[in-house]
């Protein structure tokens, strides 16, 4: 994916910003400016385009839990200032934003302030080669270079030559920069599935209804009750005690496959939230519920949409086996695990 060029700056200078990134700074430093751009700005305390930074970040470091690299202080910072303000992992951007940049511990502020150290300069340094932190400040005041922006204590003000450049192409920048950080996400964490779809918080989460009455319910009506592989706690459709869940979190998988999904007691559920199952205990009751599901569908609904879902883990639907089952399910619990997702029995 490339850059749109054009006559009055250059665009290849931009994006040669990202050859031989180590951090993700670059990246969430890029689309805060582009944002603030879009907002009419064009001189940015660089407070907000940290706080900007921690905001893009705090959906795919909190609730997706998706490692940035040990030694990354984005990824970092933004577990530190959740705890320091006390925020939740789903608060609003809008919301979050004012938040940081109001803090009520100063702590907060200390923290944002330490990416002046090394962000605001650094990424400058394509158009300065080989200068130091000071002469890159002095420099770029002047647009040495035609640089993005001239950098001072406080702030930094966009070159009126980028100004156009940023607006007209926006979206493809972001683009450019969230397609460049899923790729070097990816690297960081190779066996987490759909990196992509996990660097912005979705607008909201899907409904679970279609797989409640289209699978589901006929599972209910020819076993009359299902039992909660959890609490064992028996469910029945008709009572509404329940709630369709994600065995391997929905955080972590990011799908809403039917082989990922149970009824599970609607109490729990409030509780459960991200945690993972403990596979000693509840994966014989969640495969045998499984495969009882499959196997009532397979034989009054043999055409649902849904039968096809398991054709992600299983070579033909004549091939449903608890040994397929595990080399799929157990891995993602592992690796769920190693990311930072805890077990229902570290509670």
């Amino acid at each position: 994916m490339n850059l749109p060029q054009s006559s009055n700056i250059n665009a290849n200078i931009l994006a040669s910003c990202f050859k031989n990134t180590v951090a993700t700074y670059k990246f969430y430093w890029l689309l805060a400016i582009v944002e603030s751009v879009e907002e009419g700005k064009v001189k940015i305390p660089k407070i907000e385009l940290f706080s900007k930074m921690i905001s893009s970040a705090w959906y795919t470091v909190n609730y997706f839990k998706i490692s940035f690299g040990v030694q990354d202080e984005l990824h970092n910072k933004t577990i530190l200032i959740k705890e320091l303000e006390n925020l939740t992992i789903d608060i609003d951007k809008i919301k979050l934003l004012k938040k940081i940049g109001n803090p009520s511990n100063k702590q907060t502020t200390k923290e944002l302030d330490h990416f002046d150290k090394n962000v605001p300069h650094w990424f400058l340094s394509p158009w300065f080669n080989q200068s130091s932190k000071n002469e890159i400040y002095i420099r770029s005041q002047k647009f040495e270079n035609n640089c993005l922006y001239a950098l001072f204590r406080e702030e930094i003000i966009i070159n009126p030559h980028w100004i156009v450049y940023l607006t007209e192409n926006a979206k493809i920048i972001k683009d450019f920069c969230f397609w460049n950080l899923s790729l070097f996400l990816q690297s960081k964490n190779p066996n987490v599935p759909d990196i992509p779809n996990k660097l912005i918080k979705p607008i909201i989460r899907n409904s679970l209804t279609k797989q409640t009455n289209d699978f589901w319910k006929i599972v209910f009506e020819k076993e009359r009750f299902i039992n909660c592989i959890f609490t064992e706690k028996p469910l029945r459709f008709e009572d509404k005690n329940f709630a369709l869940d994600h065995y391997v979190p929905h955080a972590f998988v990011s799908h809403d496959l039917i082989w990922n999904l149970a009824p599970i007691d609607k109490g729990f559920n409030n509780r459960k939230s991200d945690r993972l199952p403990f596979k000693e205990i509840h994966f014989e009751r969640f495969f045998q519920l499984q495969e009882k599901a499959f196997q009532i569908n397979k034989t009054f609904k043999p055409n649902s949409k849904y039968m096809e879902e398991y054709l992600t883990i299983f070579s033909n639907l004549d091939n449903f086996n608890k040994e397929r089952f595990k080399e799929v399910i157990l891995p993602l619990i592992t690796i769920a695990s190693n990311n930072g997702f805890s077990y229902l029995k570290d509670e």
